[in-house]
Order: structure tokens, then C-alpha cells, then sequence
């Protein structure tokens, strides 16, 4: 037994590696896409994967919805990917020529919002590999670990019980390492098992610079980026009075007045869980594109966990420290769904 196995880092039972094999062995034409709006995990786990079945000799495509955050660009194998909402066309293509289609990140089609018709359109055989609860994707297979880190975590593991781990690139593991600490908050939630120290270590032997890596995701704000968030705390925050809970709203006038690009607010969320005995932070924004449209984020601290309320009033989900979701409404509307939502928990946030 080797030490991949003695430290419990496979996912799948033998039946179902052996359902995962016969899917990689019979494709040469592969896309892997992710959710709207892509994160860190997304993007990192998607590139991951893409390194690892390149190596076994496929044709890959890395398709993403719309855009993500500058902060992320760098990435090895970034330049090679494909957005949906400036190449239909292309991206249909990729589709059709698929032989394999892996889904990552999300748990429902719905999550690719502006690809989701082509998505479900796709008569390819699908695999599945996240960490979100309940996934509802038909598939020939589901990989589904909500207890787990982060859908990177995910991937470095399945490509271990392939067997990929020696040839595994330093570039594979960039990737793998930016999603995990994307989806941590830099190891701060979600990272209480040992098993991902014990990854972070394999990742390093395989060249990562964690510091580097940490410098290009977090110390890359402009100068309007780092105003907004001043702005956004200082003149924004609310906290509710005798309750560990705040909340913010960011509107289009706001980010237009600071020239907003994607990801200018990317953690910001996280900023109120500083003040001590905080136990939940939400955000509220616009949404550029769309009226009536709020994106909503939720993070908790403190023994107080913020995805049933997700769930429960802004329509989204997430995991039990991290979740999200949005309200159709107008931001002053929002606002009063967040003071509700806040005060039907007024015991636990007390």
C-alpha cells in the first residue's frame, strides 16, 4: 500500500475507477467546462485536469461561460481557453465534436446560465467531479465530495488513483494549489483536514511556489480596485445592531464611479469576519448587465453557518461557511430581504 492510499487521498471505489477509465480510454475529444461567473476553484481545477489528460493523449478544450477575474489570467494553459459569450459559435463547435464532456465546479446546468441550452444540448457522455451538495447532472459518472476543500482538492486526488502523480507538471499543480486556496480563503475555512496539508506538501515537491502564487491572486489590486473596497467598508458596512452580523451594497453608479472590472470585489466579503466575535457577512451587489438583478455572498464565522440561509432567502446554496446566491429585485429591495433574513436569525447571531 502506498502512501496515497495509507493517507485515504482516493475517491473512488474500484468499480467506479473502473467506470472512469473505460470514459477516459474511449474519448480523444474532450471539453471541460464550469459555472458563470468562474472562481478561483473553477478555473484552477479545470486547467488541472486538462493538464492530466493531455498528458494521456487528448484533444482538450477548457470552455468557461463568461469571464474570469484578471487575477486569474496567469494561470498556465489560461491563454487556451474558450468563453462562451464572445465565441458561440466556436464553443458550439467544441460541443459537437465532443466525445466527453466533464463538468466542473457546479451541480446543476443551470450554474452555465448563458451555455446551459448548449450544455444540455450536448449528447457526449458526461462525468462529474464537485464539491457542491446535492449535484442533479445526469452523468455516467458523478464524483460528488461536498466534504471536501474544493473541486481542485478533487481533481489532484483523482488523478492520483490514476496513477498521475509522477508525471504530474509543475503547471498541473499551480493550478491545483490556486484552486484549493481560492476556495479556502487562503486556508482559513473548509481546511480542517490534515489530508490537505498532506496535499499541499505533494504539491510543493512537484515545484509550486506557493508564495508566488499567493502574491498573483491577492497583491494584484488597482489603485480604483483598492478605493472601492476602502469605500465600500467605510462608507457601506452595516452592522445590525446587537447582533455579530453585517451586511453592504454595492451599486452600478458605485462601480462605474471606480471603473469596476470582474473580481474588484472577489473575498471582499470577507472583510467584516475581521471585527471580532463576527459571525456572518453579506454582500450585495448589482449586477452590471442585467436590471433588477443582485448577486448575493455569504460568509460565516464563529460557529454560526450561512448556507441554509442561502438557501432559504437568496435562492443559492454554497457550503456551510461559504455560500451565495441572488435576489431579482432592486438593491433597496435586496437590502430588506438581508435585514429579514438576518433577524430570522437573530438568536444564533446574538
Amino acid at each position: 500500500m502506498n502512501s496515497l492510499e495509507t493517507n485515504n487521498l482516493f475517491l473512488l471505489s474500484t468499480e467506479e475507477l473502473s467506470k472512469l477509465e473505460e470514459l477516459l480510454d474511449n474519448s480523444s475529444h474532450v471539453v471541460i467546462c464550469c459555472h458563470k461567473s468562474p472562481d478561483g476553484d473553477a478555473v484552477g481545477s479545470s486547467l488541472a485536469w486538462a493538464s492530466y489528460l493531455v498528458q494521456r493523449g487528448k484533444e482538450v478544450a477548457v470552455v468557461l461561460p463568461d469571464a474570469a477575474p484578471d487575477f486569474l489570467h496567469w494561470l498556465p494553459g489560461f491563454q487556451q481557453v474558450k468563453r462562451y459569450d464572445k465565441a458561440q459559435q466556436d464553443v458550439q463547435d467544441l460541443f459537437d465534436k465532443a466525445d466527453l464532456v466533464c463538468c466542473l465546479d457546479f451541480n446543476t446546468t443551470s450554474r452555465t446560465e448563458y451555455m446551459q441550452k448548449t450544455l444540455d444540448g450536448c449528447t457526449a457522455p458526461r462525468l462529474v467531479i464537485d464539491h457542491h451538495l446535492a449535484p442533479d447532472i445526469a452523468s455516467e459518472l458523478t464524483v460528488s465530495h461536498p466534504e471536501l476543500s474544493s473541486t481542485s482538492e478533487m481533481v489532484f486526488r483523482l488523478i492520483c488513483q490514476l496513477g498521475g502523480y509522477e508525471a504530474m507538471t509543475t503547471q498541473c499543480a499551480t493550478a491545483i494549489y490556486c484552486g484549493m486556496m481560492t476556495d479556502t480563503g487562503s486556508f482559513a475555512y473548509n481546511s480542517n483536514s490534515p489530508q490537505i496539508y498532506f496535499i499541499i506538501g505533494m504539491l510543493i515537491e512537484k515545484g509550486i511556489n506557493k508564495d508566488l502564487i499567493y502574491n498573483r491572486v491577492y497583491h494584484t489590486l488597482s489603485r480604483q480596485c483598492l478605493r472601492l473596497r476602502s469605500y465600500v467598508i467605510y462608507r457601506k458596512m452595516k452592522v445590525v445592531e446587537k447582533l455579530k452580523a453585517s451586511y453592504f451594497t454595492i451599486t452600478k453608479d458605485e462601480m462605474a464611479r471606480f471603473r469596476f472590472k470582474k473580481g474588484d470585489a472577489e473575498g471582499l466579503v470577507n472583510e467584516p469576519l475581521r471585527i471580532r466575535g463576527m459571525k456572518l457577512s453579506i454582500s450585495l451587489r448589482e449586477d452590471t448587465e442585467h436590471p433588477n438583478l443582485v448577486l448575493v455572498s455569504l460568509r460565516s464565522s464563529c460557529g454560526f453557518h450561512c448556507e441554509k440561509m442561502a438557501r432559504e432567502f437568496f435562492n443559492g446554496g454554497g457550503h456551510e461557511d461559504a455560500a451565495g446566491g441572488k435576489l431579482f429585485c432592486s438593491i433597496e429591495e435586496a437590502e430588506q430581504v438581508a435585514l429579514k433574513a438576518i433577524l430570522s436569525y437573530k438568536e444564533q447571531l446574538a
